[in-house]
Protein backbone atom coordinates (compact mmCIF):
# COMPACT_ATOMS: atom_id res chain seq x y z
CA UNK A 1 0.00 0.00 0.00
CA UNK A 2 2.49 2.48 0.82
CA UNK A 3 4.82 1.67 -2.48
CA UNK A 4 1.58 2.15 -4.22
CA UNK A 5 0.92 5.64 -2.45
CA UNK A 6 4.71 6.95 -3.35
CA UNK A 7 4.15 6.31 -6.43
CA UNK A 8 1.04 8.17 -7.07
CA UNK A 9 2.87 11.14 -5.04
CA UNK A 10 6.03 10.25 -7.68
CA UNK A 11 3.92 10.75 -10.72
CA UNK A 12 1.90 13.80 -8.84
CA UNK A 13 5.30 15.83 -8.75
CA UNK A 14 6.43 15.12 -12.21
CA UNK A 15 2.86 16.01 -13.98
CA UNK A 16 2.98 19.43 -11.27
CA UNK A 17 6.77 19.53 -12.69
CA UNK A 18 6.10 18.94 -16.42
CA UNK A 19 2.77 21.93 -16.20
CA UNK A 20 5.58 24.40 -14.60
CA UNK A 21 7.53 23.45 -17.73
CA UNK A 22 11.59 23.08 -17.75
CA UNK A 23 13.80 24.67 -15.29
CA UNK A 24 16.27 27.86 -15.98
CA UNK A 25 18.90 25.30 -16.39
CA UNK A 26 17.02 22.75 -18.73
CA UNK A 27 15.58 25.88 -20.92
CA UNK A 28 19.44 27.16 -21.36
CA UNK A 29 21.31 23.74 -21.81
CA UNK A 30 18.24 23.57 -25.07
CA UNK A 31 19.34 27.07 -25.86
CA UNK A 32 23.07 25.90 -26.28
CA UNK A 33 22.18 22.91 -27.79
CA UNK A 34 20.40 24.06 -30.53
CA UNK A 35 21.89 27.03 -31.52
CA UNK A 36 25.16 25.16 -31.34
CA UNK A 37 23.88 22.89 -33.95
CA UNK A 38 22.96 25.40 -36.42
CA UNK A 39 26.55 27.33 -35.52
CA UNK A 40 28.12 24.67 -37.10
CA UNK A 41 26.00 23.94 -40.10
CA UNK A 42 26.41 27.81 -40.99
CA UNK A 43 30.14 28.28 -40.02
CA UNK A 44 31.75 24.80 -41.69
CA UNK A 45 32.90 26.66 -44.88
CA UNK A 46 35.09 29.04 -42.97
CA UNK A 47 35.89 26.70 -39.82
CA UNK A 48 37.14 24.50 -42.71
CA UNK A 49 39.25 27.15 -43.99
CA UNK A 50 41.03 27.50 -40.18
CA UNK A 51 42.01 24.20 -39.57
CA UNK A 52 44.00 24.07 -42.94
CA UNK A 53 45.52 27.56 -41.87
CA UNK A 54 45.92 25.70 -38.23
CA UNK A 55 47.71 22.72 -39.90
CA UNK A 56 49.77 24.74 -41.89
CA UNK A 57 51.02 26.78 -39.26
CA UNK A 58 51.61 23.69 -36.70
CA UNK A 59 52.70 21.04 -38.86
CA UNK A 60 55.39 23.45 -40.82
CA UNK A 61 57.74 26.67 -41.26
CA UNK A 62 55.48 28.41 -43.80
CA UNK A 63 53.34 31.42 -42.16
CA UNK A 64 50.34 33.52 -43.42
CA UNK A 65 51.04 35.12 -46.79
CA UNK A 66 53.50 32.67 -47.69
CA UNK A 67 53.49 29.38 -49.78
CA UNK A 68 53.51 26.09 -48.91
CA UNK A 69 53.19 23.39 -51.22
CA UNK A 70 53.87 19.68 -51.99
CA UNK A 71 57.22 18.87 -53.85
CA UNK A 72 55.54 15.35 -54.77
CA UNK A 73 51.51 14.79 -55.19
CA UNK A 74 50.15 14.03 -52.10
CA UNK A 75 50.47 10.63 -50.31
CA UNK A 76 47.60 10.14 -47.66
CA UNK A 77 49.08 12.35 -44.63
CA UNK A 78 47.36 15.53 -46.77
CA UNK A 79 44.57 14.98 -44.00
CA UNK A 80 42.79 17.50 -46.11
CA UNK A 81 39.58 16.93 -47.34
CA UNK A 82 39.36 15.31 -50.54
CA UNK A 83 42.67 16.71 -51.78
CA UNK A 84 43.81 15.78 -55.41
CA UNK A 85 46.93 12.93 -55.63
CA UNK A 86 47.05 13.39 -59.78
CA UNK A 87 48.34 17.07 -59.55
CA UNK A 88 50.82 19.76 -57.52
CA UNK A 89 49.26 21.66 -54.79
CA UNK A 90 50.86 25.23 -54.05
CA UNK A 91 48.63 26.79 -51.16
CA UNK A 92 48.64 30.77 -49.92
CA UNK A 93 47.07 31.63 -46.83
CA UNK A 94 46.74 35.31 -47.32
CA UNK A 95 46.14 38.18 -44.79
CA UNK A 96 45.21 41.50 -45.79
CA UNK A 97 44.45 43.24 -42.33
CA UNK A 98 47.49 45.34 -43.48
CA UNK A 99 46.96 46.56 -47.11
CA UNK A 100 46.32 44.77 -50.22
CA UNK A 101 48.11 41.62 -51.13
CA UNK A 102 49.22 40.67 -54.87
CA UNK A 103 49.21 37.33 -56.05
CA UNK A 104 51.16 37.13 -59.19
CA UNK A 105 50.47 33.63 -61.68
CA UNK A 106 52.77 33.20 -64.38
CA UNK A 107 51.59 32.69 -68.09
CA UNK A 108 50.91 29.13 -69.09
CA UNK A 109 54.08 28.53 -71.02
CA UNK A 110 56.07 25.50 -69.96
CA UNK A 111 52.70 24.50 -67.43
CA UNK A 112 49.94 25.74 -65.99
CA UNK A 113 47.91 26.63 -63.04
CA UNK A 114 44.40 25.60 -62.02
CA UNK A 115 43.35 28.20 -59.26
CA UNK A 116 40.95 28.93 -57.23
CA UNK A 117 41.26 32.17 -55.13
CA UNK A 118 38.67 32.50 -51.94
CA UNK A 119 37.87 34.41 -48.88
CA UNK A 120 38.01 33.11 -45.49
CA UNK A 121 34.05 31.52 -45.69
CA UNK A 122 35.15 30.02 -49.07
CA UNK A 123 33.14 32.43 -50.97
CA UNK A 124 34.70 32.51 -54.58
CA UNK A 125 36.88 35.71 -55.75
CA UNK A 126 38.62 34.61 -58.74
CA UNK A 127 39.79 32.14 -60.87
CA UNK A 128 43.53 31.79 -61.94
CA UNK A 129 45.09 30.18 -64.93
CA UNK A 130 43.99 29.09 -68.48
CA UNK A 131 40.08 29.33 -67.37
CA UNK A 132 40.53 32.26 -64.60
CA UNK A 133 40.62 35.82 -65.22
CA UNK A 134 43.80 36.14 -67.04
CA UNK A 135 43.25 33.26 -69.80
CA UNK A 136 46.72 31.99 -69.87
CA UNK A 137 48.64 35.02 -70.22
CA UNK A 138 49.65 35.33 -66.47
CA UNK A 139 48.14 38.06 -64.41
CA UNK A 140 48.92 39.91 -61.03
CA UNK A 141 46.09 39.26 -58.81
CA UNK A 142 45.48 42.12 -56.55
CA UNK A 143 43.13 40.88 -53.04
CA UNK A 144 41.96 44.06 -51.44
CA UNK A 145 40.80 44.14 -47.73
CA UNK A 146 37.33 44.69 -46.68
CA UNK A 147 36.15 48.32 -47.32
CA UNK A 148 39.16 49.16 -49.52
CA UNK A 149 38.55 52.50 -50.60
CA UNK A 150 42.50 52.73 -52.18
CA UNK A 151 43.33 53.65 -55.84
CA UNK A 152 43.98 50.23 -57.81
CA UNK A 153 47.11 50.40 -60.09
CA UNK A 154 46.43 50.12 -64.18
CA UNK A 155 47.68 45.91 -64.74
CA UNK A 156 46.14 44.49 -61.93
CA UNK A 157 43.14 42.35 -62.01
CA UNK A 158 41.54 43.49 -58.54
CA UNK A 159 39.70 41.01 -56.16
CA UNK A 160 37.64 42.99 -53.79
CA UNK A 161 37.31 40.56 -50.34
CA UNK A 162 34.91 41.07 -47.83
CA UNK A 163 37.11 39.22 -45.22
CA UNK A 164 41.02 39.98 -44.45
CA UNK A 165 42.04 36.66 -44.75
CA UNK A 166 41.24 33.40 -47.22
CA UNK A 167 43.50 31.73 -49.32
CA UNK A 168 44.62 30.35 -52.50
CA UNK A 169 44.29 27.19 -53.98
CA UNK A 170 46.91 26.74 -56.94
CA UNK A 171 47.56 23.18 -58.78
CA UNK A 172 50.61 23.14 -61.00
CA UNK A 173 49.02 20.86 -63.67
CA UNK A 174 51.17 17.49 -64.68
CA UNK A 175 51.82 16.05 -68.01
CA UNK A 176 52.46 12.09 -65.86
CA UNK A 177 53.81 11.12 -62.99
CA UNK A 178 57.42 10.61 -64.24
CA UNK A 179 60.03 12.32 -61.88
CA UNK A 180 60.98 14.63 -65.11
CA UNK A 181 57.19 15.93 -65.11
CA UNK A 182 56.74 16.20 -61.37
CA UNK A 183 59.77 18.32 -61.10
CA UNK A 184 58.85 20.60 -63.89
CA UNK A 185 55.59 20.87 -62.55
CA UNK A 186 56.83 21.97 -59.13
CA UNK A 187 59.37 24.62 -61.03
CA UNK A 188 56.71 25.90 -62.61
CA UNK A 189 54.74 26.47 -59.67
CA UNK A 190 57.63 28.14 -58.23
CA UNK A 191 56.95 31.15 -60.56
CA UNK A 192 54.07 32.32 -58.40
CA UNK A 193 54.18 35.31 -56.40
CA UNK A 194 52.45 36.93 -53.61
CA UNK A 195 53.70 40.12 -51.95
CA UNK A 196 52.14 43.17 -50.94
CA UNK A 197 51.02 45.75 -53.57
CA UNK A 198 53.72 48.16 -51.33
CA UNK A 199 56.53 46.64 -52.20
CA UNK A 200 55.24 45.94 -55.76
CA UNK A 201 58.09 47.84 -57.16
CA UNK A 202 60.53 45.49 -55.96
CA UNK A 203 59.08 42.37 -54.65
CA UNK A 204 60.75 40.40 -52.07
CA UNK A 205 61.22 36.90 -52.82
CA UNK A 206 57.99 34.46 -52.24
CA UNK A 207 59.16 32.14 -49.02
CA UNK A 208 57.74 28.05 -50.50
CA UNK A 209 57.80 25.56 -47.47
CA UNK A 210 57.29 22.13 -48.46
CA UNK A 211 54.91 20.16 -47.16
CA UNK A 212 55.27 16.86 -48.54
CA UNK A 213 55.07 13.46 -46.35
CA UNK A 214 54.22 16.38 -43.34
CA UNK A 215 50.91 15.06 -41.23
CA UNK A 216 48.46 17.95 -42.18
CA UNK A 217 45.36 16.84 -40.82
CA UNK A 218 42.73 19.71 -41.58
CA UNK A 219 39.65 16.78 -40.70
CA UNK A 220 36.39 18.32 -39.09
CA UNK A 221 36.33 17.57 -35.33
CA UNK A 222 32.82 17.14 -34.89
CA UNK A 223 33.02 18.18 -31.16
CA UNK A 224 33.79 21.44 -29.04
CA UNK A 225 37.01 21.87 -31.21
CA UNK A 226 35.22 23.05 -33.84
CA UNK A 227 33.52 25.52 -31.67
CA UNK A 228 37.29 27.07 -30.83
CA UNK A 229 38.28 27.23 -34.18
CA UNK A 230 34.86 29.23 -34.84
CA UNK A 231 35.96 31.67 -32.14
CA UNK A 232 38.81 32.39 -33.64
CA UNK A 233 37.07 32.97 -36.59
CA UNK A 234 34.95 35.31 -35.32
CA UNK A 235 37.82 37.05 -33.59
CA UNK A 236 40.21 37.90 -36.38
CA UNK A 237 37.27 38.65 -38.88
CA UNK A 238 34.66 41.04 -39.61
CA UNK A 239 30.98 40.23 -39.34
CA UNK A 240 29.20 40.14 -42.93
CA UNK A 241 25.94 41.97 -42.96
CA UNK A 242 23.88 38.41 -44.48
CA UNK A 243 25.32 36.98 -41.42
CA UNK A 244 24.68 39.50 -38.23
CA UNK A 245 21.88 37.46 -37.63
CA UNK A 246 24.16 34.98 -36.00
CA UNK A 247 25.80 37.35 -33.13
CA UNK A 248 23.32 36.52 -30.46
CA UNK A 249 23.17 32.76 -31.88
CA UNK A 250 27.08 32.76 -31.24
CA UNK A 251 26.68 34.85 -27.95
CA UNK A 252 24.47 32.31 -26.46
CA UNK A 253 26.75 29.49 -27.03
CA UNK A 254 29.82 31.51 -25.52
CA UNK A 255 31.16 32.81 -28.58
CA UNK A 256 31.68 36.99 -29.01
CA UNK A 257 33.88 39.47 -30.67
CA UNK A 258 35.90 40.53 -28.16
CA UNK A 259 35.60 38.01 -24.97
CA UNK A 260 37.51 34.96 -24.40
CA UNK A 261 35.82 31.51 -25.29
CA UNK A 262 36.31 29.35 -22.41
CA UNK A 263 33.16 26.93 -21.58
CA UNK A 264 32.87 25.29 -18.63
CA UNK A 265 32.54 21.10 -18.40
CA UNK A 266 28.87 21.27 -19.32
CA UNK A 267 28.96 23.31 -21.65
CA UNK A 268 31.75 21.34 -23.30
CA UNK A 269 29.55 18.34 -22.86
CA UNK A 270 26.25 20.08 -24.55
CA UNK A 271 28.88 21.24 -27.31
CA UNK A 272 29.78 17.84 -27.86
CA UNK A 273 26.87 16.55 -28.08
CA UNK A 274 25.36 19.37 -30.12
CA UNK A 275 28.11 19.18 -32.88
CA UNK A 276 27.24 14.85 -32.92
CA UNK A 277 23.64 15.71 -33.71
CA UNK A 278 25.18 18.45 -36.57
CA UNK A 279 27.32 15.83 -38.38
CA UNK A 280 24.56 13.44 -38.14
CA UNK A 281 22.19 15.96 -39.80
CA UNK A 282 24.78 16.87 -42.54
CA UNK A 283 25.90 13.35 -43.67
CA UNK A 284 22.06 12.70 -43.93
CA UNK A 285 21.94 13.99 -47.78
CA UNK A 286 25.45 13.11 -48.63
CA UNK A 287 24.55 9.22 -47.80
CA UNK A 288 20.98 10.03 -49.05
CA UNK A 289 23.22 10.72 -52.50
CA UNK A 290 22.99 14.55 -54.20
CA UNK A 291 20.89 14.69 -57.72
CA UNK A 292 22.78 12.45 -60.35
CA UNK A 293 24.33 13.97 -63.45
CA UNK A 294 22.61 10.99 -65.12
CA UNK A 295 19.42 9.25 -64.05
CA UNK A 296 19.96 5.75 -63.58
CA UNK A 297 23.65 6.44 -62.79
CA UNK A 298 24.45 6.52 -58.56
CA UNK A 299 27.41 9.48 -59.50
CA UNK A 300 26.59 12.84 -58.26
CA UNK A 301 28.14 16.25 -58.49
CA UNK A 302 30.43 17.13 -55.81
CA UNK A 303 28.16 20.42 -54.77
CA UNK A 304 24.68 20.85 -55.00
CA UNK A 305 24.02 23.29 -57.53
CA UNK A 306 21.70 25.59 -55.48
CA UNK A 307 25.16 26.46 -53.29
CA UNK A 308 27.49 26.56 -56.49
CA UNK A 309 25.00 29.39 -58.17
CA UNK A 310 24.73 31.15 -54.74
CA UNK A 311 28.79 31.36 -53.97
CA UNK A 312 29.36 32.38 -57.37
CA UNK A 313 27.14 35.15 -57.34
CA UNK A 314 29.05 36.05 -54.27
CA UNK A 315 25.12 35.09 -52.13
CA UNK A 316 24.42 38.80 -53.37
CA UNK A 317 20.42 37.03 -53.92
CA UNK A 318 18.42 38.53 -50.91
CA UNK A 319 15.68 35.51 -50.89
CA UNK A 320 18.30 32.73 -51.65
CA UNK A 321 21.02 31.50 -49.02
CA UNK A 322 21.54 27.87 -48.95
CA UNK A 323 23.27 27.82 -45.67
CA UNK A 324 22.50 23.48 -45.54
CA UNK A 325 23.79 22.65 -48.41
CA UNK A 326 26.77 24.92 -48.47
CA UNK A 327 27.62 23.50 -44.83
CA UNK A 328 26.89 19.64 -46.63
CA UNK A 329 29.28 20.67 -49.14
CA UNK A 330 32.40 21.53 -47.02
CA UNK A 331 32.15 18.65 -44.51
CA UNK A 332 33.04 16.78 -48.00
CA UNK A 333 35.93 19.01 -49.38
CA UNK A 334 37.32 23.03 -49.87
CA UNK A 335 37.56 25.66 -52.20
CA UNK A 336 35.14 27.48 -53.79
CA UNK A 337 35.11 27.80 -58.18
CA UNK A 338 34.04 30.65 -59.80
CA UNK A 339 33.69 28.94 -63.16
CA UNK A 340 32.87 25.42 -62.40
CA UNK A 341 32.90 23.38 -65.42
CA UNK A 342 35.37 24.65 -67.20
CA UNK A 343 39.55 23.93 -65.60
CA UNK A 344 38.10 20.85 -63.63
CA UNK A 345 34.73 19.25 -62.84
CA UNK A 346 33.96 16.76 -60.09
CA UNK A 347 31.82 13.41 -59.86
CA UNK A 348 31.27 11.82 -56.58
CA UNK A 349 30.22 8.16 -55.82
CA UNK A 350 29.49 6.79 -52.49
CA UNK A 351 27.12 3.83 -53.72
CA UNK A 352 27.99 0.58 -56.40
CA UNK A 353 25.40 -0.11 -59.29
CA UNK A 354 23.60 -1.94 -56.86
CA UNK A 355 22.92 0.86 -54.15
CA UNK A 356 25.23 -0.24 -51.63
CA UNK A 357 27.77 1.47 -49.93
CA UNK A 358 31.36 0.97 -50.47
CA UNK A 359 33.10 -1.49 -48.18
CA UNK A 360 37.07 -1.72 -48.31
CA UNK A 361 36.82 -5.56 -47.84
CA UNK A 362 34.83 -6.09 -51.47
CA UNK A 363 36.81 -5.44 -54.36
CA UNK A 364 35.08 -3.23 -57.30
CA UNK A 365 35.69 -2.72 -61.06
CA UNK A 366 35.12 0.82 -62.75
CA UNK A 367 35.22 0.97 -66.63
CA UNK A 368 35.68 4.37 -67.73
CA UNK A 369 34.85 4.37 -71.38
CA UNK A 370 36.55 5.65 -74.13
CA UNK A 371 37.38 9.18 -75.30
CA UNK A 372 37.05 10.29 -71.93
CA UNK A 373 35.93 14.30 -72.40
CA UNK A 374 38.73 15.89 -71.10
CA UNK A 375 41.50 18.12 -72.76
CA UNK A 376 44.15 17.54 -69.82
CA UNK A 377 43.30 14.40 -67.68
CA UNK A 378 40.70 12.27 -65.86
CA UNK A 379 41.53 10.55 -62.10
CA UNK A 380 39.57 8.34 -59.40
CA UNK A 381 40.46 8.52 -56.11
CA UNK A 382 39.42 6.55 -52.86
CA UNK A 383 38.78 8.50 -49.77
CA UNK A 384 37.42 7.61 -46.12
CA UNK A 385 33.66 7.52 -46.04
CA UNK A 386 34.21 8.78 -42.47
CA UNK A 387 36.69 11.78 -42.73
CA UNK A 388 36.57 12.41 -46.49
CA UNK A 389 39.93 12.74 -46.86
CA UNK A 390 42.72 9.95 -47.99
CA UNK A 391 42.57 6.68 -46.40
CA UNK A 392 45.34 6.58 -43.62
CA UNK A 393 48.49 4.16 -44.45
CA UNK A 394 47.74 3.33 -48.05
CA UNK A 395 50.77 3.36 -50.03
CA UNK A 396 48.37 4.76 -53.03
CA UNK A 397 44.80 6.69 -53.62
CA UNK A 398 44.41 7.18 -57.20
CA UNK A 399 44.67 5.97 -60.55
CA UNK A 400 44.50 8.17 -63.37
CA UNK A 401 44.79 8.06 -67.36
CA UNK A 402 48.30 9.94 -66.62
CA UNK A 403 49.23 7.00 -64.30
CA UNK A 404 52.14 5.24 -65.21
CA UNK A 405 52.05 2.31 -67.20
CA UNK A 406 47.90 2.48 -66.81
CA UNK A 407 46.26 -0.54 -68.96
CA UNK A 408 43.48 -0.41 -71.61
CA UNK A 409 41.88 -2.17 -72.94
CA UNK A 410 41.62 -2.52 -76.50
CA UNK A 411 37.94 -0.46 -76.90
CA UNK A 412 40.22 2.46 -75.55
CA UNK A 413 38.15 1.64 -72.26
CA UNK A 414 39.98 1.57 -68.80
CA UNK A 415 38.81 -1.16 -66.25
CA UNK A 416 40.22 0.58 -62.58
CA UNK A 417 39.63 -1.71 -59.57
CA UNK A 418 39.11 -0.88 -55.98
CA UNK A 419 39.88 -3.14 -53.19
CA UNK A 420 41.95 -4.45 -50.60
CA UNK A 421 44.26 -6.82 -52.88
CA UNK A 422 44.87 -6.33 -56.65
CA UNK A 423 43.27 -8.49 -59.13
CA UNK A 424 46.03 -10.60 -60.65
CA UNK A 425 48.05 -8.74 -63.74
CA UNK A 426 45.68 -5.52 -62.40
CA UNK A 427 48.18 -3.87 -60.10
CA UNK A 428 48.69 -0.91 -62.68
CA UNK A 429 44.59 -0.50 -62.63
CA UNK A 430 44.61 -1.06 -59.04
CA UNK A 431 43.78 1.50 -56.01
CA UNK A 432 44.28 -0.47 -52.47
CA UNK A 433 41.48 -0.22 -50.01
CA UNK A 434 41.30 -0.61 -45.98
CA UNK A 435 39.21 -3.69 -45.87
CA UNK A 436 38.19 -2.53 -42.20
CA UNK A 437 36.66 1.08 -43.54
CA UNK A 438 34.34 2.14 -46.14
CA UNK A 439 35.12 4.15 -48.63
CA UNK A 440 34.28 7.03 -51.57
CA UNK A 441 35.21 7.95 -54.99
CA UNK A 442 35.53 10.95 -56.71
CA UNK A 443 36.09 11.35 -60.64
CA UNK A 444 37.94 14.06 -61.81
CA UNK A 445 37.95 15.60 -65.21
CA UNK A 446 40.95 18.42 -65.92
CA UNK A 447 39.16 20.31 -68.94
CA UNK A 448 35.78 18.84 -69.36
CA UNK A 449 34.46 19.29 -72.58
CA UNK A 450 30.74 19.02 -74.21
CA UNK A 451 30.14 15.46 -73.74
CA UNK A 452 30.51 14.82 -70.57
CA UNK A 453 27.25 18.14 -69.80
CA UNK A 454 25.31 16.72 -73.30
CA UNK A 455 25.65 13.50 -71.75
CA UNK A 456 27.07 11.75 -74.61
CA UNK A 457 28.97 10.47 -72.69
CA UNK A 458 28.65 8.84 -69.22
CA UNK A 459 30.24 7.65 -66.70
CA UNK A 460 28.79 4.21 -65.59
CA UNK A 461 28.44 2.70 -62.17
CA UNK A 462 30.99 0.98 -60.02
CA UNK A 463 30.50 -2.88 -59.85
CA UNK A 464 31.03 -5.68 -57.19
CA UNK A 465 33.83 -7.46 -58.74
CA UNK A 466 34.90 -9.78 -55.79
CA UNK A 467 34.88 -10.17 -51.66
CA UNK A 468 37.67 -10.87 -49.83
CA UNK A 469 36.81 -12.57 -46.80
CA UNK A 470 39.56 -13.85 -43.92
CA UNK A 471 42.44 -13.07 -46.89
CA UNK A 472 40.45 -15.09 -49.82
CA UNK A 473 38.80 -13.83 -52.34
CA UNK A 474 35.96 -15.07 -53.25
Amino acid sequence: MRRAIATIVALLMTASAQAQGPSPDDLAARNIQRRAVEAMIWAMPAVNTDLMLQAMLGSTKAKVNEIVYWSKPANWKNQTLTPNPDSIYFMSFWNVKDGPMVLEIPPAQGGSIAGNIVTAWQMPLEDAGPEGADNGQGGKYLILPPGYRGEVPAGYIPLQSDTFSGFALLRSNLASHTDADVAKSVAYGKQIKLYPLGQAQNPPPTSFTDAYDVLFDSTIPYDVNFYRSLDRVVQNEPWLDRDRAMIDQLRSIGIEKGKAFNPDQTTVAILDDAAQEAHALLSQPYDAGFPVLNPGIHWFPAAMAEMVKAAQGGYADPDNYPVDARGVTYTLGFTGIKRLGTAQYYLMANKDKDGRPFEGSVTYRLSVPANAPVRNYWSVTVYDRETHALVRNMPSASRASISPGIQKNADGSVDVYFGPKAPEGKEANWVPTDPTRKFELLFRLYGPEKPLFDHSWKLPDVERFATTIGGITK
